[in-house]
């Protein structure tokens, strides 16, 4: 469990496919006793396991399976680029953004970037409709990061990204085109599944 608050970035150090599996390995931007074997960390909004350290390299390993491919963007993840980070939620702490699980929900382009001096409003069109799921001045978690949804529509939605998010996670690299994980509000899903089973 998470909050989509991004605690920093790191960058991808190697792919490789095992049978169906994509094996991801990634720098270690953490002390050495603060990640562990079996630890849950979100990587861009995927919840992944830890299974393996090297603390002396400085990398660990995560391992997606293939419906975690084919569900998120890891298709077009490469070597080098830059991924949001968060370890999981500790319960005697403030919840400051919202309830992440780290399940990918589906993924969104980015159609529109428009600065607005001092923030940037970010516009999306989701692979997967958006009715009854998303509403104006909710949450929604974008590559992991908890953000407030400002207009949306069927397909096409809109967060505003301050500075401070901007400069401390993957979104200044993203750009017009780019393909983002998108996971949907959890209180919002459970509502929705309710409705239809009435």
């Amino acid at each position: 469990m998470f909050t989509g608050v991004i605690e920093c970035t790191t960058k991808v150090h190697r792919l490789y496919r095992d049978k169906n599996n994509l094996c991801i390995t990634l720098n270690n931007p953490f002390l050495y006793n603060e990640i562990k074997i079996n630890q849950s960390i979100s990587h861009n909004g995927i919840c992944f396991t830890i299974i393996n350290i090297n603390h002396n390299k400085k990398i660990y390993s995560v391992i997606a399976s293939e419906e975690t491919f084919y569900r998120t963007n890891l298709n077009v993840l490469k070597i080098n680029d830059e991924v949001n980070l968060e370890r999981g939620m500790k319960i005697n702490e403030r919840l400051n953004g919202h309830i992440v699980q780290g399940h990918i929900d589906t993924t969104a382009k980015i159609i529109e970037i428009e600065n607005k001096n001092g923030s940037w409003i970010f516009s999306f069109l989701s692979k997967k409709s958006l009715y009854n799921v998303v509403v104006e001045k909710g949450s929604i978690a974008i590559n992991g990061i908890s953000l407030t949804i400002i207009k949306c529509a069927k397909f096409r939605f809109s967060t505003s990204v301050i500075p401070y998010t901007y400069e401390k996670t993957n979104f200044k690299y993203l750009k017009i085109g780019d393909i983002v994980n998108v996971e949907f509000d959890i209180l919002g899903k459970y509502i929705l599944s309710k409705k239809n089973e009435l």
